[in-house]
């Protein structure tokens, strides 16, 4: 929550502001002030579901959660969640094949200073570097090939690891520290 002190009263700032959020007030000064007086909530969940679409909704909404808890604003809250949807579509189709044998694992963890969200399959693996560039005239058209550089482009860090069999994808995005602007 960002408080304009210019504008509304130091008594009022406070009413208004969050449990978790710091009020502060600067006599004679326009500051814009957030200040994170408590920790952030750390949290570690993880689940196996099958290798359906149905899962693929449940993984996205839980991470919709997780980034919501965590404080982040709507624009990189859908950005986080694209992200992981993607990583998990790409686990259940072209990792399970939708086999309904193998199952996705989901990993949620916000650390307090990260988000980290490990999708995990069981498929036959991945190497990343042999995939298409997708920007690259000859693909511009093709209706798929995007889901990894969609990923690569809304996290801060992304990680693959054969598993032999399946792979293990590691979607990390910081979390904004606290600041006064």
């Amino acid at each position: 929550m960002v408080l304009d002190t210019m504008r509304v009263n130091r008594e009022t700032s406070c009413k208004v502001a969050e449990a978790r959020v710091g009020c502060f007030y600067f006599p004679g000064r326009k500051r814009r002030v957030h200040v994170q007086l408590s920790e952030p909530k750390r949290t570690k969940q993880t689940i196996a579901l099958k290798s359906t679409m149905e899962s693929v909704n449940e993984v996205e909404a839980i991470a919709d959660r997780v980034a919501e808890e965590a404080g982040l604003d709507e624009d990189t809250r859908f950005h986080v969640t694209m992200a992981v949807r993607e990583a998990t579509v790409n686990a259940v189709l072209h990792g399970n094949e939708y086999d309904p044998v193998k199952e996705i694992t989901a990993t949620f963890e916000n650390t307090g200073k990260d988000l980290v969200f490990i999708i995990t399959d069981q498929g036959k693996g991945l190497d990343p570097e042999t995939l298409p560039d997708p920007v690259a005239p000859e693909n511009l058209l093709r209706g798929t090939g995007r889901g990894i550089f969609i990923i690569r482009s809304f996290m801060d860090e992304v990680h693959f690891r054969q598993l032999h069999p399946g792979t293990e994808l590691t979607l990390v995005k910081h979390l904004p520290a606290s600041e006064i602007t």
